[in-house]
C-alpha cells in the first residue's frame, strides 16, 4: 500500500470560463508525477490544476471557450490555438475533461487543422486527430526532471507503494517460464511473463481498435 495519501481533486475540465485566476501556491501531489497549482479565481473559488513548465506563484491564468491569449496555463479549444504550439491536458471528446498529456514533462504539438479535426503529435511520435472543439492547456507539463529521479533505497520505494520484484530466473520451474535449471538459466525461453506472454516486441493492441481511424501515424 505504501504511505497513505489524501487525493487532491484536480480540475481537468478547466470549465471555469472567462474568470481570471491567480496561482496562489505550487504543491507536491503524491498521486501523480506532475506538480499541482492552487488557483484562486476572482469570485473566491479555489481549484487545483496541473502545473505547466514556467508557471509561477502570482501568475494570472484564464480558461475560455473563445479565442484568448495563448500564454502558458491558459485553456481554450484547439481551433483557437496557434499551429506549432505545445499543449497538454487535452480532451478526447468535447466536455469530457483532459485525458492526454497529464504526466510530468509530457506535451503534444499542434501540427495542423483540417476540417473539424486538429492533428496532434504526441511525445511517443504518434500523430492523431482530435476534434477542434476539444479543450487543451497551453504549454508543456512541468517537473521535467521527474524521469531522472533515482529513488536511492528500498525504503523510499516502499513508501511509494512499490513492492520488491523477484526475477523469474530465481524462481522454480513451476512458478515461472524462466525458472528452474542448475545455476542461472531460463531454459532457452524468450523473455516472457509468468503467464507466458512475450515481454519484448510483442504487440498487445487489438486488431480492430475503435481509435484506429483517428491515428494518422503510429507511435515509434
Amino acid at each position: 500500500m505504501g504511505t497513505k495519501k489524501f487525493y487532491r481533486i484536480i480540475d481537468f475540465k478547466r470549465d471555469k470560463y472567462d474568470v481570471e485566476g491567480t496561482v496562489v501556491s505550487i504543491e507536491y501531489d503524491p498521486n501523480r508525477s506532475a506538480r499541482i497549482a492552487l488557483v484562486q479565481y476572482t469570485d473566491g473559488e479555489k481549484r487545483y490544476i496541473i502545473v505547466p513548465l514556467g508557471l509561477q506563484v502570482g501568475d494570472k491564468i484564464l480558461s475560455s471557450k473563445n479565442a484568448i491569449e495563448p500564454s502558458t496555463g491558459n485553456a481554450m479549444p484547439l481551433k483557437y490555438i496557434p499551429i506549432g504550439s505545445f499543449v497538454h491536458n487535452i480532451e478526447i471528446f468535447p466536455g469530457s475533461g483532459g485525458k492526454l498529456c497529464r504526466a510530468a514533462g509530457s506535451y503534444a504539438q499542434l501540427l495542423a487543422k483540417e476540417g473539424e479535426y486538429a492533428h496532434l503529435k504526441l511525445k511517443s511520435g504518434e500523430v492523431r486527430m482530435i476534434k477542434l472543439g476539444c479543450m487543451a492547456t497551453i504549454g508543456q507539463v512541468g517537473n521535467i526532471d521527474h524521469i531522472n529521479v533515482t529513488l536511492g533505497n528500498a525504503g523510499r520505494s516502499r513508501h511509494l507503494g512499490i513492492r520488491p520484484t523477484v526475477r523469474g530466473v530465481k524462481m522454480n520451474a513451476v512458478d515461472h517460464p524462466h525458472g528452474g535449471g542448475r545455476g542461472r538459466s531460463k531454459g532457452g525461453n524468450i523473455p516472457q511473463s509468468p503467464t507466458g506472454v512475450p515481454a519484448k516486441g510483442y504487440k498487445t493492441r487489438r486488431k480492430r481498435n475503435v481509435w484506429d481511424k483517428f491515428i494518422i501515424q503510429r507511435r515509434k
